[in-house]
């Protein structure tokens, strides 16, 4: 938490474990005891995570003063399914490289290649 950089910490879930809702609690215990025992005052991060199953179970992360943002993965869903469910979500911000990519391929002409890009 020197030199003047921001750590980005990505601690993501698996969107398809059976107990992604239990690992979530888990997570967010985890995190919050960190950020108390662990940042110095007047430090911070940013953290990335899969949406939640439950709705702004994140909201503390959010609100602390020793977390810069959190910021939503799409961890493997749709593009339409993660803006779905980070509508939900108060106070979390999107990172969606992987709903970003969606549809594009390596065999597409430039005009396809932006075209999709410029729909996402």
């Amino acid at each position: 938490l020197g030199h003047d950089l921001i750590p980005i910490l990505e601690p993501e879930v698996d969107i398809n474990s059976p107990d992604k809702e239990k690992i979530e609690a888990c997570l967010k215990e985890k995190l919050l005891a960190g950020f108390n025992s662990k940042i110095n005052d007047g430090k911070a991060v940013m953290i990335k995570l899969s949406i939640p199953t439950e709705v702004n179970l994140y909201k503390d992360l959010v609100d602390h003063p020793k977390c810069i943002r959190v910021v939503a993965l799409s961890g493997g869903y749709s593009r339409d399914k993660a803006n779905e469910l980070l509508d939900k979500q108060e106070g979390m911000i999107a990172s969606f490289s992987r709903a970003l990519c969606e549809g594009l391929n390596n065999k597409m002409t430039d005009d396809e290649w932006n075209k999709t890009l410029d729909e996402s």
